[in-house]
């Protein structure tokens, strides 16, 4: 795949970019391999600097950041600037936390004394994807930089200048060379070797389930640690106790933030009989109302997808579903004009076998599902390969809870579509994935847990 940015907006490419050779990314790998041996050895305070001085260079620089998203995957200007203000609370929040989360953790035993100590273990490759390219990499890149790993990351091919930037940005802030490293490549064989590498101790990947499949197998052949988030399907449960009208701001805001183009947003509206025609009736009047357009114009309301590709291939689910038997409320076509741009859709009467049912929809599409229980709802709500985020709606808190615990997925949120802060651990499970990122948890997916012991001469063996 050539690395270049196109807008979306207009299929137009603006700029490409040569790719790294084999040589090129082996050598990239020694520098990270060379570097770490000395930043495990900085103190936290220069770890905590470099992050805090690469997220207030990120703040001063948001307008330029945030156009270069939007000019590369089509982000509505107003959410590439919230993303790029999320990026630098990530840094700020590992550059605060780290220390404090590292501490040695004291073992309880009978005799002597025991504590676990965290070590860094080398460097770090992370693969991301290019639907939030600038919260991606930095929830991988902050905490490995604070624990004392280095970091190279291959961004998507049709973000090079997102990955470009954040390179910029910590070489800026005064990273040294090796620390965090930007890898313009694509290849399938150059990714597969750099993951062989003896020089590489871990693998981070946001993907498909076929990306996810590959790098897992790669990463296991060589007895390398992987985490893997993946695809969702995340269902969106709508008690009949629940405030419909704030409910609907709701769902409307989770499924159509980035263009629906987010692995939590909610694709699957599961509905009580009791509420689901006003439910429908005022979320379809909402999506009917957004107006496709330039994404840097503040006024526009829908943007195109990432890529003409991307819009391609959620029409063919979307078609393949409506011939299969389902129906389009709103939507179901194209707009009428240039760019990478997908109807905002909500899909009726699906049922297993149809795309709709079983895929994931990356984009402005929403499927409806009726049901008389709570029982029911939450079969269906399982009733997918995914497990990776859900909500639940309910004026019963109560209620909401025992719903949530029975929910197969990583996170559940009550009366908020999912969606994420540094504080919450993220992550999956079935084919969404395994580890976490953010948080206190997501630090430690790439460290020595090493146990201490010590024991006086005399103690028993």
């Amino acid at each position: 795949m050539p690395i270049q940015t196109i807008n979306p907006f207009n299929n137009q490419v603006v700029q490409s970019f040569k790719e790294m050779t084999a040589k090129e990314a082996g050598l990239a790998i020694i520098k990270a391999h060379d570097a770490f041996q000395t930043w495990k050895k900085t103190s936290f305070t220069n770890r905590s600097t470099l992050l805090h001085e690469t997220a207030a260079r990120m703040r001063k620089k948001k307008e330029e950041l945030a156009r270069i998203i939007t000019l590369e995957m089509g982000k509505l200007i107003g959410d590439a600037r919230a993303e790029v203000d999320l990026s630098a609370d990530i840094l700020d929040y590992y550059a605060e936390h780290a220390e404090d989360f590292l501490k040695n953790q004291k073992v309880k035993v009978s005799t002597g004394e025991a504590y676990l100590v965290f070590d860094p273990i080398g460097v770090i490759f992370g693969v991301e994807p290019w639907n939030f390219p600038f919260y991606q990499v930095v929830r991988v890149a902050a905490p490995n930089i604070m624990v004392g790993n280095t970091v190279l990351i291959k961004h998507a091919s049709n973000v090079p200048q997102c990955g470009i930037a954040i390179e910029k940005l910590f070489h800026e802030a005064g990273a040294p060379e090796g620390v965090y490293t930007n890898l313009l490549v694509s290849s399938r064989e150059t990714l597969k070797s750099i993951i062989e590498n003896p020089k590489i101790a871990g693998v981070s990947l946001t993907g498909s389930e076929s990306a996810g499949a590959s790098v897992a197998e790669t990463a296991g052949n060589a007895l390398k640690k992987s985490v893997l988030e993946l695809g969702g399907s995340d269902p969106f449960i709508v008690l009949d106790d629940a405030d419909v009208e704030k409910t609907i701001t709701s769902a409307v805001w989770g499924k159509m933030n980035n263009t629906g183009q987010c692995c939590v947003a909610p694709k699957r509206y599961i509905l009580m009989d009791s509420i689901a025609d006003q439910f429908i009736k005022k979320f379809s009047e909402r999506l009917s109302k957004l107006q496709p357009g330039d994404p840097l114009d503040e006024k526009t309301t829908l943007g195109p997808l990432s890529s003409e590709a991307a819009a391609v291939q959620l029409q063919k689910q979307i078609d393949s579903t409506i011939k299969m038997g389902g129906k389009a409320l709103i939507g179901g076509k194209r707009p009428a004009m240039n760019g990478a741009f997908v109807a905002p859709t909500i899909l009726l009467d699906v049922k297993p076998g149809m795309p709709a049912y079983s895929e994931e929809l990356f984009g402005p599409v929403a499927t409806i599902f009726r049901v008389k229980t709570e029982e029911e709802a939450i079969h269906l709500a399982n009733d997918t390969s995914f497990g990776l985020g859900a909500s639940v709606f309910s004026n019963n808190i109560e209620r909401a809870q025992k719903v949530a615990k029975q929910i197969e997925s990583g996170m559940v949120f009550i009366n908020h579509p999912t969606w994420t802060e540094p504080e919450l651990p993220f992550g999956g499970t079935k084919k969404s994935g395994y580890g976490r990122e953010l948080s206190d948890v997501g630090i430690f997916e790439f460290v020595n847990k090493k146990l201490i012991r010590i024991n006086d001469y005399n103690d028993p063996f």
